[in-house]
């Protein structure tokens, strides 16, 4: 089964050190994801990220010039951006292509997602690969999946992500939705782990199990809170366990790239902040770590627990 594989460490990490990754860094760092064998690397957000950040750095603003900086670098068919519909106008995804942007993806809500249907329609008439991005789909009702999904599919999305932001899902629940998705769409599903319970690997391999097709990593996981699936892990399971892709994934310079990473982004050391994983045991978004913060790990949990139950 071929999988497409989309680096997304120069976006997700972002939450690590404020995306303010120096442009020379970047732009070695896509081509290493490159030569390595991803099939996208997604660079940017469009305008920011769901909620403002103060002083946001180069791959939380994703402008024309950087596009085009990195379009230059790898070619722009391998450079892939994603955006919140509320932070954009009509003019940013025509530039967006014109600076050498050839896949967006669309982060939709369960309520509220009209918005987005017009920029997938816009996308696609453009002409980007589109998809869209199903946020924290840990809290996602069965009902809206197959709502959003069925009108996503309809606008002209390509493919469906689902995001495991709040880092919860298990394995079990992994196959539950992406054989729901896929069910509904009857088109590609792709899965966005994070690992606050040491589980985005085995999300992976579940995913794909039950029949998805994409799927996002990062190098050293470096992503939000406790980071994302590890791409060097996947890389290296996927070439040791599908012919196919061991013909086209190249571990070598990911793994010069996990150097590099290492070496120049301080931020991008593996870490598991122990209140990132109360958020993923509870099923919490990032927005409620400051809660658990401040007492003793006793009385987090306890916090955690109560908003659970009220959420």
């Amino acid at each position: 089964m071929s999988i497409v594989n989309i680096d997304v460490t120069l976006r997700d990490g972002g939450y690590r050190n404020g995306f303010n990754f120096p442009l020379s860094y970047a732009l070695k760092h896509a081509r290493l994801t490159v030569e390595a064998g991803f099939d996208w690397v997604e660079i940017a957000y469009r305008k920011g990220s769901l909620l403002p950040i103060p002083d946001l750095g180069l791959t939380g603003r994703g402008d024309d010039e950087f596009i085009a900086a990195v379009a230059r670098e790898i070619g722009a068919q391998r450079v892939a951006m994603i955006l919140h519909p509320k932070n954009i106008t009509e003019h940013d995804l025509p530039a967006m292509y014109a600076a050498g942007a050839r896949l967006v993806r669309i982060i939709l809500p369960a309520k509220g997602y009209e918005r987005g249907l017009e920029y997938i329609r816009q996308a696609k008439e453009i002409g980007f690969g589109v998809g869209v991005n199903f946020a924290r789909i840990s809290q996602w009702p069965g009902r809206d999946i197959v709502e959003v999904a069925t009108a996503a599919t309809d606008a002209g999305a390509e493919f469906v992500y689902l995001a495991d932001s709040n880092g919860s899902l298990s394995p079990v629940d992994t196959t539950d939705l992406t054989t729901l998705t896929k069910s509904v769409t009857g088109g590609p599903v792709g899965l966005h782990a994070h690992n606050n319970l040491g589980l985005a690997l085995a999300n992976a391999i579940s995913a794909v199990a039950a029949g998805a097709t994409w799927m996002d990593s990062s190098i050293q996981g470096m992503g939000k809170g406790p980071g994302n699936l590890i791409a060097e892990q996947w890389l290296a399971h996927l070439d040791r366990t599908d012919p196919e892709a061991s013909t086209r994934l190249h571990l070598g310079p990911a793994l010069e790239l996990a150097d590099l990473l290492l070496a120049t982004i301080p931020e991008g050391t593996p870490s598991l902040p122990l209140p990132d994983l109360v958020l993923g045991r509870y099923d919490l978004p990032v927005e409620h770590r400051k809660e658990l913060l401040g007492g003793n790990h006793r009385e987090g949990i306890a916090t955690a627990r109560t908003l659970a139950t009220v959420r």
